[in-house]
């Protein structure tokens, strides 16, 4: 439990150490009245528009945990499955790494009486579907939109391959902790032996047996995975659609700047770029590479207005995000696990 308070406490100081270096970064030198007034020039319908997309993209998550637990024959509420889906992408937001979304995902799940193992199981294919739509996206960029992504990143093209990289080799991990268990258990239990030996880990027997046990579940894994192609590439499909609707947001915060040079599809392919290029960085919601990344790439799309702009996306994509998911959260923390009592039989005297 102590462990726990210290963990929560020293996410919650990093995030809010990253937050404000990010906006000292950011806005360090730069005319607030000036970027705060051509904000409150931006049309608020399309900024409901991307506050949608936000909200469509959380709950995409939620139709394929629905859709999966049904496939496994649970019995699960769809509205269960929105929070699960809420609690996932606020501890998501706020951790290194997106680490903190799937273990509080599986603590509600029990307490809705889920079983774990198919929880683990269906969060554990959302999370490689999640992952290989980022690898497929930045696979065909580097494949065929080699050129037109110089154009926009220039010398920092080496951010673009390293996220790109990094999604790869997470994805293969995974698909090899799946398919091939064996291997995947040598090397996981003779690196923890190796960590042990050089002291860098204090020997303990519940770890290898705790290792052990995860390592089983990728079993599971791969017997789903066998037996259910096409409910795989539905998931994925899902996850595709779900993944480009957030990716739309930018569009919608360049349209209600009341620009229309750019099309759909390039901008949103932009802030695709963004995303596959700090998934996999240690940095809760690819906070500071992300802006800077944005004011790179977006210079010839919002021109003068490029901070506004970045206000306006950052601000609906991620912290409204955070802020819509906390909320949910807090719904989840008051709903999920509470037996509803059983009303009393009045009898007549």
């Amino acid at each position: 439990m102590k462990e726990t308070k210290r963990k929560n406490i020293f996410n919650t100081l990093f995030l809010i150490i990253v937050f404000c270096l990010t906006v000292y970064m950011v806005f360090k030198g730069e005319d607030i009245h000036r970027i705060i007034a051509v904000v409150r020039t931006a049309d608020l319908r399309y900024l409901f528009l991307g506050i949608v997309c936000v909200v469509l993209f959380i709950i995409g998550e939620s139709v394929i945990i629905f859709y999966m637990m049904r496939t496994l024959g649970e019995k699960v509420q769809m509205s269960h499955c929105a929070l699960y889906s809420f609690v996932g992408f606020f501890f998501s937001c706020i951790t290194p790494s997106a680490t903190g979304g799937q273990p509080m995902q599986i603590y509600y799940m029990k307490k809705d009486k889920l079983d774990i193992p198919v929880s683990t199981l269906v969060l554990m294919i959302v999370t490689i579907t999640y992952k290989a739509v980022l690898v497929f996206i930045g696979i065909i960029l580097c494949l065929f939109g080699r050129d037109f992504l110089t154009g926009y990143l220039g010398e920092y093209m080496w951010v673009f391959y390293l996220g790109v990289g990094l999604n790869v080799f997470c994805v293969t991990l995974m698909l090899v902790l799946v398919f091939a268990p064996g291997l995947a258990k040598w090397i996981m239990v003779k690196g923890l032996k190796l960590m042990e030996h050089f002291r860098l880990l204090k020997r303990k027997a519940k770890r290898l047996e705790k290792l052990e046990q995860s390592m089983d579940q990728y079993h599971a894994t791969a017997a789903f995975w066998a037996g259910h192609k096409r409910i795989i590439l539905n998931v994925f499909l899902i996850t595709m659609v779900q993944r480009t609707i957030l990716f739309t947001v930018t569009y919608w915060v360049y349209r209600s700047l009341g620009l229309h040079g750019y099309g759909i599809v390039t901008v949103t392919v932009l802030q695709s770029v963004i995303s596959v290029s700090v998934d996999m960085l240690p940095l809760p919601g690819g906070m500071g590479i992300s802006e800077t990344l944005y004011l790179i790439m977006f210079v010839p799309v919002f021109g003068k207005v490029l901070l506004p702009s970045m206000l306006l996306s950052r601000g609906i994509a991620y912290y409204a995000q955070v802020l819509i998911s906390a909320v949910m959260t807090c719904v989840a923390q008051f709903t999920i696990g509470r037996e509803i009592p059983e009303k009393k039989e009045d009898f007549l005297c």
